[in-house]
């Protein structure tokens, strides 16, 4: 390229050769073909959350973090909550149903979904806020989502230890024009997704009521004593622990409670296998194996991998690998950050996980159904056992040991197969959801490379 088609929209003078790919050099193109206008040359703006110094707090507002955010979707992952004095001194922060949120920094820099829920939030400093009127947020939101969207956020990324998108950049990438109509078309079918949505967390929280009702802890109320008295026998030559945290009698009477029916120990119901860490040198720019970490997956599923595998490694670990490939019916259960989070995986992985996901495989389906297992290990009777045991000041870890002796009550199997059904149904009304929202993504790529028309006939072709 030469130096003034260089410069144009490149104020900040970048001329390293990621930024100039031709790749991102054809999208803007197509894009500039049709046409389009640049978000700055709007009514847009883009809100930069300021930082202060602040404590988390068990009841407040809600702190909207990166990890809350994955592509087109607002998920629960670890909240926090700051008090509402903070929360008013960063009013400016504050989230708005419709906003749209771009991830400024870290691994899942750029990742952009629309707030729609009726929550107040407080947005972190790392969490863009985007606003307009001259496009559909809706439509602004699914764009930025789309493989030309995505494309040209990554295009904007600098630094390599700690990623970082820019405002600047974001409201300088060419966005296409289309009709109002087809903009509220788009709009129309995020809304389908997101009842459907609620549909699959309805019937999720349905299951887990009827879980705690069959055991008898749907009426539990956590004991708020802080005292609790131990004999140095009775306490530390049993556990090995001394921290006061551990000892709370909340945690005492859940374990009680499971112990008075049937139960087993996890270690008895299931053959644990760890993974691997291959590290930061490992992962590649230009595609390869998937890697999944604690971020990519919540008990509701799997998203797309930020990271993948370079080639050459797996080429030298290929025996290594294929083993670590779970296959269907594994549990992925995390033990590092989020701890205790479990998911079913429903067909065999192509790819691996991170080292702070244990796979889990139960030994006798005839005693304890898969789906089963999995809900009770994201239910708060083992939520609990992990709130107990897992230690780490900034980031938590719970020892494959404890995990070992998590206790699980062992209920009716035929209680057990009917909430396995309830738990497929929810699944089954998630995957509907994801299905709308392809669609919606691939009929806005479609408008970019054919037509508007050509777009609404897709969707109508995919019949959601």
């Amino acid at each position: 390229m030469n130096l003034s088609s260089l410069n144009q929209r490149n104020d900040r003078f970048r001329y390293d050769a990621e930024f100039s790919k031709k790749e991102y050099l054809n999208i803007e193109n197509k894009l500039e073909s049709k046409k389009f206008i640049r978000l700055i040359d709007t009514d847009s703006k883009i809100i930069h959350p300021s930082e202060i110094k602040r404590e988390y707090v068990e009841n407040g507002v809600w702190f909207f973090r990166t990890q809350n955010l994955r592509p087109l979707k607002i998920v629960n992952s670890n909240d926090v909550y700051i008090s509402f004095k903070d929360a008013k001194t960063l009013q400016n922060n504050e989230i708005k149903i419709g906003d749209v949120l771009i991830t400024r920094t870290g691994a899942n820099y750029g990742q952009t979904a629309i707030y729609n829920r009726n929550l107040k939030a407080i947005g972190s400093s790392h969490v863009l806020i985007l606003r307009n009127t001259y496009f559909n947020q809706y439509f602004l939101a699914v764009f930025f989502n789309t493989f030309y969207g995505k494309k040209l956020i990554n295009k904007g990324m600098y630094g390599a230890a700690q990623p970082e998108i820019a405002p600047y950049y974001l409201l300088n990438i060419p966005v296409p024009i289309f009709s109002i109509d087809f903009q509220n078309k788009i709009e129309q079918l995020f809304s389908e997704n997101t009842l459907y949505e609620k549909k699959s967390e309805d019937k999720y929280l349905q299951v887990e009521s009827i879980l705690l009702q069959t055991i008898g802890l749907k009426k539990f109320t956590p004991n708020t004593d802080p005292i609790n008295v131990k004999s140095f026998k009775d306490s530390f030559l049993v556990t090995g622990r001394l921290d006061a945290e551990y000892y709370q009698k909340k945690y005492e009477e859940v374990i009680e409670h499971i112990k008075s029916q049937k139960f087993d120990t996890l270690v008895n119901l299931v053959r644990i296998k760890k993974s691997i860490e291959p590290g930061s040198d490992a992962y590649s720019d230009e595609g390869g194996l998937p890697f999944y970490r604690v971020s990519d997956y919540n008990k509701f599923g799997l998203n797309k991998p930020d990271k993948e595998l370079k080639e050459n490694f797996v080429a030298e670990n290929s025996e290594l690998i294929k083993k670590l490939k779970p296959k269907q019916g594994t549990i992925l259960f995390s033990k590092d950050g989020s701890v205790g989070t479990a998911y079913l995986l429903r067909k065999d992985l192509d790819g691996i996980t991170s080292g702070a996901i244990l796979h889990l495989t139960v030994k006798d389906k005839k005693q304890i159904v898969p789906e089963y297992l999995t809900l009770v290990l994201n239910s708060k009777l083992v939520q609990m056992q992990a709130e107990r045991d897992a230690g780490g000041s900034i980031i938590l870890h719970w020892r494959v040991g404890e995990i070992e002796n998590v206790v699980v009550p062992i209920i009716d199997y035929t209680k057990q197969e009917e909430i396995a059904e309830l738990v497929e149904e929810s699944f089954k009304l998630k995957k509907q959801s994801e299905n709308i929202l392809e669609v919606a993504k691939r009929a806005v790529e479609i408008a970019i490379e054919k037509d508007e028309n050509a777009a609404l006939q897709f969707i109508e072709n995919a019949n959601v």
